[in-house]
C-alpha cells in the first residue's frame, strides 16, 4: 500500500439547477476526490436546505463525460454549448426525483486534471493497495502449505551419520 497520506482535491464551483430551457437557479457545489478512494468523485450540493445532497459516481464517468455523452442510469453527463461557453451537464436520477445541472466546462476540466494527477489513470488500484493485500496473503498461503507438508513426526530411526 501507498505509504503516503491520503490527499483531497477539492473545489468550490457554483453550478446551475436547470428547471426548464428558460430558467435555472445557481447552486453552491463542492466538487472532492481523495486518492484513498481513487475511483470516485463526490459532489456535495448546497441547496439551502439543514443537510446538502451528496452524490458519488465514478471519475471516469467525469472525465469522459466532458469529451463525449456517456452514462446511463442514475448518472449522465455530456458536453454542450451554452450562449456561446462550454458547459458539462450532469443530469442526476434518483428515488427522489431527476436533476439537471449545468457546470462550467473549463472550470470542471481544471479540476479533473488535478485528480489526474495526483492519480493517474490506470494507478488506481495501487493506491487501494490490493496488489500488495493480495501478495501478502498468497505469500500467507505459501507458508502455511510449507508447514503443511512437512512431516510432523520426524522418525525416530536415526539416518546414516546422524546420532
Amino acid at each position: 500500500m501507498q505509504n503516503t497520506h491520503p490527499t483531497t482535491v477539492e473545489r468550490e464551483l457554483e453550478l446551475k439547477l436547470v428547471l426548464s430551457p428558460e430558467r435555472a437557479v445557481p447552486v453552491p457545489a463542492r466538487l472532492a476526490y481523495r486518492t484513498d478512494d481513487p475511483y470516485a468523485i463526490h459532489i456535495t450540493f448546497h441547496v439551502g436546505t439543514e443537510h446538502p445532497v451528496n452524490w458519488t459516481f465514478a471519475r471516469e464517468l467525469l472525465v469522459e463525460g466532458v469529451f463525449r455523452a456517456c452514462g446511463h442510469g442514475d448518472v449522465r453527463v455530456w458536453p454542450t454549448k451554452v450562449d456561446g461557453r462550454g458547459v458539462v451537464l450532469i443530469a442526476l436520477s434518483s428515488p427522489d426525483g431527476d436533476a439537471l445541472l449545468e457546470a462550467p466546462a473549463a472550470q470542471v476540466s481544471a479540476w479533473l486534471e488535478r485528480t489526474l494527477r495526483a492519480v493517474p489513470p490506470g494507478t488506481e488500484s495501487e493506491r487501494l493497495g490490493l496488489d500488495e493485500g493480495l501478495a501478502e496473503l498468497l505469500a500467507t498461503t505459501v507458508i502455511a502449505d510449507d508447514l503443511w507438508m512437512r512431516d510432523p513426526w520426524p522418525s525416530d530411526e536415526a539416518q546414516d551419520g546422524e546420532l
